[in-house]
């Protein structure tokens, strides 16, 4: 939904960011707490970049606010989960739709991750970037086979499994944090802690000032080419696709599938 709607994508996670962060700033709130996402490590998406640059926004506020932001991937049970969406297919009668055999991804629970988010919002003492422990990466194809028979199914004979490839903008493996990025541990075992660990660009915030302005005088036909370039240039590591189609490919016409975003 986001790689297809970037312009809305940009103005909710970045300058929505920004205009919460500068409201929270002038009516000195203690702290302020950005629920990131691992999509934000070296990202190649829409959702990926703007949450990178809604990070560095943080990094660049000033003022008697603590502004920290919270990586994480994935929560089992949230409105964006896959689990949900796989128990629907199931109880359909399948078939239960995976991007790639090979593609793996973060997950925690509900309650792991509230408790998390707390803990490290606490800790922080202004321009953090925390990353919750997610242990090891899970193949969304294992989770969909034991969920397939733990509802008393056969994967491949009761419930096919089929591949509809990834989407635009999507990984086939997610990543922890950026290279470069030196991690501590904090007192927490289940928090580690990047501080400044790729420095801030300097005057972020005057720079999408100027992005803002040319984004809203821009022909409607060429914003999302302004809010990709944007995202290029004011994030070294991105290396998001061309915009997609909004055609759809026979498989998607086959097997659509919901974004597990969070």
């Amino acid at each position: 939904m986001m790689e297809l709607n970037a312009v809305e994508s940009f103005k909710n996670n970045v300058f929505g960011t920004r205009n919460v962060a500068e409201k929270a700033s002038e009516l000195g709130v203690e702290r302020f707490v950005l629920i990131s996402t691992d999509k934000a490590v070296n990202p190649i998406s829409v959702m990926g970049g703007t949450k990178r640059l809604a990070e560095l926004v943080l990094q660049d506020m000033r003022g008697s606010t603590r502004f920290v932001s919270v990586r994480f991937g994935n929560v089992l049970g949230s409105d964006g989960s896959v689990i949900p969406l796989f128990k629907k297919q199931i109880a359909e009668g399948g078939p239960v739709t995976v991007t790639h055999p090979e593609v793996t991804r973060y997950f925690m629970t509900i309650t792991e991750a509230v408790h998390l988010v707390l803990q490290a919002g606490s800790m922080g003492m202004g321009g953090e970037v925390f990353l919750l422990d997610m242990g090891h990466p899970v193949k969304i194809v294992d989770l969909a086979r034991n969920l397939i028979e733990l509802s008393g199914f056969r994967p491949g004979d009761d419930i096919e499994i089929v591949y509809t490839g990834l989407r635009p903008g999507e990984k086939l493996h997610e990543e922890l944090y950026h290279l470069g990025e030196e991690w501590q541990a904090t007192a927490h075992d289940k928090i580690l802690k990047f501080k400044n660990g790729v420095p801030s660009l300097t005057g972020v915030l005057p720079r999408l000032n100027m992005m803002e302005h040319a984004l809203l005088n821009s022909p409607a036909t060429e914003m999302d080419e302004v809010v990709r370039r944007a995202l290029g240039d004011l994030i070294p590591e991105f290396k998001g696709p061309a915009r997609p189609s909004t055609g759809r490919s026979p498989s998607s016409e086959r097997a659509p599938v919901r974004a597990a975003f969070i």
